[in-house]
């Protein structure tokens, strides 16, 4: 058993998440956060988030684990990590206030050997100004995915390492603990660490806004998206891994916080940012996408139409509805019914006068329309002849292609999705 103990200040997704994979890899890990009822209820196991194999690897490694409301439970570890997850306003603005306080708090009991490292994600600028030796400071680059964050965090690409000097090998402690995980460690300087993260996700806004663009372009003029993505995929300057599957717009909040701060970042050192703004721009015409869709097909003839919505969560295996596209179809859709299935998520985060549901096929009992918003596994498996056997009206918006688009339309269907034409009766 390894004698390093791993500390997590902030157990909200990002520190659960890393802490519980830290314990997977036979670390005792203390995780602390100043709210009982919330160390309560992670002790009996009922975590506030929803991930894929979270609980299992949680059950078959809890002796490892320990979750306080007592931050001088830290003074024991080797290594504290400042993991609470960063909040943002309707600008994409970071508050930093909760971790300012977590740092306070932290380093008022922190042993004289132990390391801090930020893990949350700051803007460029923040590690350097926190006043602890900067020689056992680091700033780690957080690689969370909403609904693969388990994953993320057992099986690591690389740690990406901000330091005071990039120069210095890491403290034995922490080098220990990283080199368990098998994969590369970059090092270098604060500054650039922070703004590596910020660059991965505009690069993924770019590949995201450019399949986005050319899928608008397939709906148009017969083409399909899907027939096309295989063939970048095999260019070894795209990749196989590429975000190259369209959506609706940005969604989720890490994205568009990052776009807002280089836009802050560009604005401050007078370099040219219109790039960003144009992403910006065109991911709020995708994110219409399924309201031009009602309006073309439905509303302008019965605005007072019934809507089924499945899928409320942002994206599949989340319990996040942070920029959900099926939260902002709803708010344009006040004058119709709504009727909403999500697996995770209760239908009363979109408003008291939605109708929930308890599967798919009751939420599309009597609807004029289907929107399938969240692309759920199990959505999958819907078949499309019970869907029209079901449904009142045709209509079945599905931008993330869950149906069968040949056994829709032969079910009498009217669909819709990304990237391709619509196939109508």
């Amino acid at each position: 058993m390894n004698e390093t103990l791993i500390g997590f200040a902030g157990l909200t997704h990002l520190g659960i998440i890393s802490s519980v994979a830290a314990t997977a890899k036979g670390y005792h890990v203390i995780g602390f956060h100043d709210d009982a009822e919330l160390i309560s209820r992670l002790n009996s196991a009922t975590f506030p988030i929803q991930e894929p194999q979270l609980l299992e690897i949680f059950r078959e490694n809890k002796e490892r684990m320990t979750f306080t409301a007592d931050v001088k439970a830290l003074s024991m570890c080797h290594i504290v990590y400042v993991s609470i997850d960063i909040p943002t306003n309707e600008e994409g603005e970071s508050d930093l206030e909760p971790i300012k306080k977590i740092i306070g708090q932290v380093s008022n009991v922190l042993r004289s050997d132990a390391c801090l490292v930020i893990l949350s994600q700051v803007p460029p600028g923040f590690t350097r100004q926190i006043a602890l030796d900067h020689k056992r400071l680091f700033y780690q680059v957080e690689t969370l995915i909403f609904g693969r964050a388990v994953e993320r965090a057992m099986y690591p690409e690389r740690f990406i390492f901000g330091c005071n000097d990039p120069s210095v090998p890491l403290p034995k402690h922490l080098t220990g603990f990283l080199n368990t995980f098998n994969c590369p460690i970059l090092q270098m300087r604060y500054e650039s660490a922070e703004l590596a993260k910020i660059s991965i996700n505009i690069c993924l806004v770019a590949s995201i806004s450019a399949a986005n663009t050319l899928a608008e372009i397939c709906e148009k003029m017969g083409a399909d998206w899907s027939e096309i993505i295989p063939a970048l995929r095999l260019d070894r300057r795209i990749g196989q891994y590429s975000y190259i599957v369209p959506g609706l717009g940005i969604s989720g909040g890490n994205l568009e916080r990052d776009l807002r701060s280089v836009l802050r970042l560009s604005e401050n050192h007078k370099t040219d940012g219109s790039v960003i703004t144009s992403w910006l721009n065109h991911s709020q015409r995708r994110k219409n996408w399924p309201f031009e869709i009602l309006k073309e097909t439905i509303l302008q003839r019965n605005p007072e139409a019934t809507i089924a919505i499945l899928g409320l969560a942002y994206k599949e295996n989340t319990h996040s509805t942070k920029n959900s596209p099926a939260l902002l179809l709803i708010e344009e859709l006040s004058n119709c019914k709504i009727k909403a299935y999500d697996p995770v998520i209760d239908a009363c985060v979109a408003g008291n006068h939605i109708e929930g549901a308890t599967s798919a096929l009751e939420a599309a009992k009597g609807a004029d329309v289907v929107a399938i918003m969240t692309p759920w596994p199990e959505f999958k498996d819907i078949s499309p002849a019970h869907l029209a056997a079901t449904m009142q009206g045709r209509t079945v918006i599905d931008p993330y292609g869950m149906l069968d688009a040949n056994k829709a339309r032969s079910a009498g269907l009217d669909y819709f999705t990304l990237g391709k034409s619509p196939k109508r009766i």
